[in-house]
């Protein structure tokens, strides 16, 4: 997955795109109060491990998943497909392309965490091959954040 367009319409997103990825995010219940999805959009874009690809369609943003990677493994979030084109294989699409530019960069397993509760996202991560793994997610606010 390089940069530029391609023929299935995933891209690289630009720092213009931020108010629409807001809006998709917001659109299908990704964001909290305790992230600020602008933050975390120009940070994924600031550093070589890291971006957000987006599927376009007719001009408009209807699918993305920031992905990134820490030298060990990878991580994708805002995974995300216009509510008003479910269905249409967007989802599969940008997770293919996240999967994509993951081992285009050597990295060869991706984790990923799905709210407790969203038994949709645990069933479409199901479908594309994702299982539960036996450890517990731990973390820890740093700076305020």
């Amino acid at each position: 997955m390089g940069q530029g367009d391609n023929e299935s319409g995933v891209r690289a997103a630009r720092a213009s795109d931020r108010p629409a990825l807001a809006a998709l995010w917001a659109a299908c219940g990704l964001t909290r109060p305790w992230n600020d999805p602008a933050q975390d959009f120009a940070f994924a874009l600031a550093g070589p491990a890291s971006t957000v690809l987006v599927i376009e369609r007719e001009g408009r943003i209807v699918a993305s998943a920031m992905v990134g990677h820490d030298g060990h493994r990878g991580a994708v979030y805002y995974v995300a497909s216009d509510p008003a084109l479910r269905g249409q294989g967007l989802g599969r699409a940008i997770m293919a392309a996240a999967e994509d530019w993951l081992a285009e960069r050597g990295v060869w397993k991706l984790n990923l965490m799905v709210r407790r509760g969203n038994e949709g996202a645990l069933g479409f991560y199901a479908a594309l091959g994702y299982g539960e793994e036996a450890v517990s997610v731990l973390s820890k606010r740093l700076g305020g954040r």
